[in-house]
């Protein structure tokens, strides 16, 4: 075991010195060819979602990735979990690389037009049982308590950090709307699927290559098709995110049309005091 973690590390430092891309070409090579495709034809076909709704739904979700991805990744780094090949990083903000911060706004845009390709929305009311919800919420939480164990071992670290980051919007997205997501199910299947393999795809070349190297010491040694588990867990995890958080918004806006909010207005409006004062 020993042995083959030094191989790994010799591939991985023979690759820094011959990487062929630098990162922002990576981003350049590897994203903005399928976003054009999978944009257009979001765009052009009368099937898919497009429009300020998704579209709005996509600029929240990009959002969030930055503002809630850039103190958890930046803290890895610093932590030695994963570093940059020589020369393919130009410019640094903290401790991440300038295509790190593009890396959070490329995944969910791709992610997302991907998605739009095959709209699909369910006609279930928004009232889900406080039971169901709760459920959510405690799944969510579950995830980060599985991660926060992990924590506590060296080559379990990086998974660990993973599992404790995603709990808490697993939990808020599950406890919203879980039951949602199970009945539209084959979507969020498919939607998660193909986009993920393909950022497993690229993440390997990538590791392979030198742009990016994962730590040994923190990493559990266990690899999927050649790609670290924990890499692989990610690239799961953030899709999951993007496209749950995109068909449980297109779902709020399906309700609004159909006046449920209205009604739930009308319900809060006549639980109040008779003796209130109108104004």
């Amino acid at each position: 075991m020993v042995e083959d973690s030094t191989n790994r590390q010799l591939v991985a430092n023979r690759g820094r010195l011959m990487a062929p891309l630098t990162y922002l070409e990576f981003l350049l090579v590897f994203f903005l060819p399928p976003i054009l495709l999978f944009g257009v034809l979001a765009a052009v076909r009368e099937q898919s979602w497009w429009g300020w709704r998704p579209v709005s739904g996509l600029a929240v979700i990009i959002v969030i990735a930055v503002i809630y991805t850039t103190p958890w990744d930046n803290l890895l780094i610093a932590a030695g979990v994963w570093e940059y090949g020589e020369g393919t990083t130009l410019v640094h903000f903290w401790e991440a690389p300038l295509g790190e911060y593009l890396f959070f706004v490329l995944q969910p845009v791709l992610t997302a037009l991907w998605l739009f390709q095959f709209p699909a929305i369910a006609d279930m009311s928004l009232r889900v049982p406080a039971k169901s919800r709760l459920i959510g919420v405690v799944a969510g939480l579950s995830v980060s308590a599985v991660g926060y164990l992990l924590l506590g071992t060296q080559s379990t670290f990086y998974l660990g950090a993973i599992l404790l980051w995603s709990g808490p919007i697993l939990a808020i997205q599950w406890g919203f709307g879980w039951p949602y997501l199970w009945e539209i199910r084959r979507t969020v299947a498919i939607a998660l699927a193909v986009p993920t393999v393909y950022y497993w795809v690229i993440d390997r070349f990538a590791i392979e290559t030198g742009i990016w190297t994962i730590s040994a010491a923190q990493t559990t040694g266990v690899a999927l098709f050649g790609l670290p588990i924990e890499e692989a867990v990610f690239f799961v995890m953030t899709n999951i995110f993007a496209i749950q958080g995109l068909v449980m918004y297109m779902w709020l806006f399906d309700r609004v049309d159909r006046g449920e909010l209205e009604a739930w207005t009308v319900a809060i409006r006549n639980w109040r005091p008779s003796n209130s004062i109108e104004g």
